[in-house]
């Protein structure tokens, strides 16, 4: 495996390195990595600051703590936060979508709401078999945009819809098994499994790797308009209704909710 000192650049929430070929991108929050209005900011600058970088092969996101991460906060998602929550949430996305080279996901716990949604966005997730896969925002009263947007793509229309309308979480070898995680090893191993796809990526060519990305993504349904879509039901439509704060405050509240009959 190639050693390579890397250069990094501090954050309060986001550690960020890179070695000019390899790119690193660490959620530091733990124990849970709820991602707030600032720590989204943070992962937004260092998205489009690495995105310059001109012989970039991958990106690595990754997390401390116990969990990769939990979501974005509860409270964000309330009327008075929840636009522009999701304009800087759901921009990390676009950056993501648009970013120069592969990105590989190292998932070593609870990936859950946003938080699935960000690992399971990447090219290729490799997971832990300690690590957690569910979106639970069906239980609050609203849905996921990025998930309802994006995982078609990725597992389907019907495993999509089953995973956002259960709001039940998957184990890591579950996962897997539909497709939304690209590869499942000890805990132990986690670590050299990442490092292993890094180490493919960083012998190849950056213009090929990066065109061979494009490529791909021109072949599938437009991400962005999709992505409009989802936005536009979850703020007009959704949002303007009682159950999703119902929802959303019965959760804060820590009380069942009490949900409309119409």
């Amino acid at each position: 495996m190639t050693t390579t000192t890397m250069a990094t650049t501090p954050a309060r929430h986001v550690r960020v390195g890179c070695d000019g070929a390899v790119a690193r991108v660490v959620l530091n929050r733990p124990p849970l990595n709820i991602l707030d209005l600032a720590m989204i900011g943070e992962l937004s600058r260092a998205l489009e600051a690495l995105a310059r970088e001109p012989a970039l092969r991958a990106l690595v996101i990754s997390a401390e703590g116990k969990a990769f991460c939990a979501g974005v906060s509860v409270q964000d998602h309330l009327p008075d936060r929840v636009r522009p929550m999701l304009a800087a949430f759901h921009g990390i996305f676009r950056r993501l979508h648009h970013f120069p080279c592969p990105i590989l996901a190292v998932v070593q716990g609870p990936a859950l709401g946003g938080g699935c949604e960000l690992a399971c966005f990447a090219d290729v997730v490799v997971a832990s078999e300690a690590a957690r896969f569910g979106l639970p925002e069906i239980n609050l009263g609203v849905f996921p945009p990025v998930a309802a947007a994006h995982f078609p793509q990725r597992i389907g229309a019907a495993r999509t819809l089953r995973l956002i309308l259960g709001g039940e979480t998957l184990t890591a070898r579950e996962a897997l098994g539909i497709g939304l995680v690209d590869e499942v090893v000890p805990p132990d191993g986690l670590a050299a499994a990442a490092e292993s796809t890094v180490a493919r990526w960083r012998e190849k060519s950056a213009p090929a790797l990066r065109l061979a990305r494009r490529a791909v993504q021109a072949a599938g349904p437009g991400f962005e308009a999709a992505l409009e879509r989802a936005e536009g039901l979850f703020l007009d439509d959704l949002m303007t209704g009682a159950d999703a704060v119902e929802g959303l405050q019965a959760f804060l509240q820590k009380r069942p909710p009490a949900w409309s009959h119409r």
